[in-house]
This record gives structure tokens, C-alpha cells and sequence, in this order.
């Protein structure tokens, strides 16, 4: 028998390491994959704006002339807004109309207007035409979402369509613009409705309500109103008066303070029910 030769060692060949794996650097995504995928950075869809711009120097004018006019119009509206929350409104759009009515006419052109604060008018006038033209005024925003819901759905079936304006909304209207129906009106009317409510407060909306409001023929504010046809300022207004002002703002060019119709009367002793069942004057103490 033949003796079991010995391993060679030296021929078994060594266990295999495993060969490292080479990596490559992922590929960068440069402007040419952007263009193949379609994205497009927000910085680069504005400059290729810009750019078309530049090459119609006409878009680019008129672009310009509209960004101007946006600026000016919006600053100088609220530079405005500010000025008159601490001097007397001077004239309004609607005393204009009124006097340029008269041209022609045998209308007498003389406009009754005199400015009072609110702290010397007597609360009864104010307390009236909160009664009578916005009951919540001392807790909305500017507009009463909920008295616009009941005003049309009442005027799906009404001849005379009601409106819904709160104070805040007639004192815009009459300070700032034009009278008329529009969509642009209305637009800019909820414009300076929300600005008067933010900078000038509910006290100082009453105040100009209750001077710049028209209550008869050229007659613009309670105190000319109350010296016109009750003979005395009104700080002395007393309930009932006061009350018959605020019957006939609805149209104070037909209806009359000084000559009351039944519709007025009625009118005013239903005002008078409404100011004693808000609680009087401490309904508005703190405006």
C-alpha cells in the first residue's frame, strides 16, 4: 500500500476577497435634463416674463403706467382715510351732486352743513339712527352677513328691492364715491368700508355718519338739520326728534321732517319702540 501523499499547501489556492465595487458619481442634472424633464424653476419662468417684456417696449410701458397709477391710487386712498379720522369732512361726492343738481333750476342752492362731534351731539341721535339703519352696528365688521342673507331672500318676491347696507357701508359710499349701481362701485365701497373700520373705529364712523348723512333738501347732518326745522342745536334733540330724522334717511328728499306724512309719524314712533328696547343710550356707550 502506498503511503497517503501530504497535502500541498502551497497549490491550494487562497480564499477570494471580494473585489471592491467601484462606484460613479451619480450624473448631475444640469440644464439640459431640466429642458428634457420640462421643469422649469419659478426664477426662470419670471425672467423669461421680464424678458418677453423687455422685447415689447410698449407691454412694458403701459405695464409700468398701470403699476403707477395702482400705487399711487392705493396710498394716496389710504393717506386720505387716515387725514379724515382727525378732521371734519369737508365735502362729500354726494353734497356735489346735490349742488350741481340745482344749476338751472329753481332750487335754492345754499347748502345746510355744520359739523358737531359726536361727544356734543346728543346720544338720542345717535342711539336713532342705530335703531333704525343698523342695529348691529356696535358689533359687526363692517358688513352685516346675515341681514344681507334676509335681504335677498326677501327681494326674490319684493317690487322694491331692500338694501342691506350697514352704516359703515353708507358712510364709504358717501365720503369717497359716486352714486350708482355698479360692480365697481360696490367694489371700492367694501374697499373703504374694511379701511374705516380698521383705522377709524366705530365712534368716529357714527360721528361722520351722523354730519355728513342727508336729511332733507341741501341739508346734510343732524345739526343742520335740528337748527333747519326744530330750531335748536342738536345737542338738545330729544327722543322723539331725534327719531324723526332718522325716519325720513331713507329718503329725505321726499320725506319731510318738518311736515311729517302718517308713513313718517308711524315711522317714527316704531324708531322710538326700537331705542327703548336696545336699553336706550348705554346700547351705544361703548363704541
Amino acid at each position: 500500500m502506498n503511503p497517503q501523499r501530504p497535502v500541498n499547501t502551497f497549490r491550494t489556492a487562497p480564499p477570494q476577497q471580494p473585489r471592491p465595487k467601484i462606484t460613479q458619481p451619480a450624473p448631475q442634472r444640469g440644464r439640459a435634463s431640466e429642458r428634457n424633464s420640462g421643469y422649469r424653476p419659478r426664477s426662470t419662468r419670471w425672467q423669461q416674463i421680464r424678458q418677453f417684456m423687455r422685447e415689447q417696449p410698449l407691454l412694458e410701458t403701459v405695464y409700468g403706467f398701470c403699476v403707477r397709477v395702482f400705487l399711487w391710487l392705493f396710498f394716496g386712498s389710504l393717506g386720505y382715510v387716515i387725514v379724515l379720522k382727525y378732521v371734519p369732512v369737508p365735502l362729500t361726492p354726494l353734497i356735489i351732486s346735490r349742488w350741481m343738481d340745482t344749476f338751472g333750476t329753481d332750487e335754492s342752492s345754499h347748502v345746510y352743513k355744520k359739523w358737531i362731534s359726536y361727544d356734543d351731539v346728543s346720544k338720542e341721535a345717535a342711539l336713532a339712527v342705530v335703531s333704525s339703519e343698523d342695529q348691529n352696528f356696535p358689533t359687526h365688521w363692517g358688513f352685516d352677513f346675515d341681514e344681507i342673507k334676509d335681504a335677498m331672500k326677501e327681494n326674490q318676491t319684493r317690487k322694491r328691492p331692500r338694501g342691506a347696507s350697514t352704516i359703515s357701508q353708507q358712510v364709504a359710499k358717501n365720503v369717497f364715491l359716486w352714486n350708482g349701481r355698479s360692480y365697481i362701485r360696490k367694489g371700492l365701497e367694501a374697499y373703504f368700508t374694511m379701511l374705516i373700520e380698521l383705522i377709524w373705529g366705530k365712534k368716529r364712523i357714527l360721528e361722520v355718519y351722523l354730519n355728513v348723512a342727508e336729511t332733507g333738501p341741501m341739508t346734510f347732518g343732524v345739526e343742520a338739520a335740528s337748527e333747519r326745522y326744530y330750531g335748536h342745536s342738536a345737542a338738545t334733540l330729544s327722543r322723539s326728534e331725534a327719531a324723526r330724522i332718522a325716519a325720513v334717511l331713507p329718503n329725505p328728499r321726499q320725506f319731510s321732517i318738518k311736515n311729517p306724512s302718517n308713513y313718517i309719524q308711524r315711522r317714527t314712533t316704531q324708531i322710538s319702540r326700537q331705542m327703548r328696547y336696545l336699553g336706550g343710550q348705554k346700547y351705544i356707550r361703548n363704541l
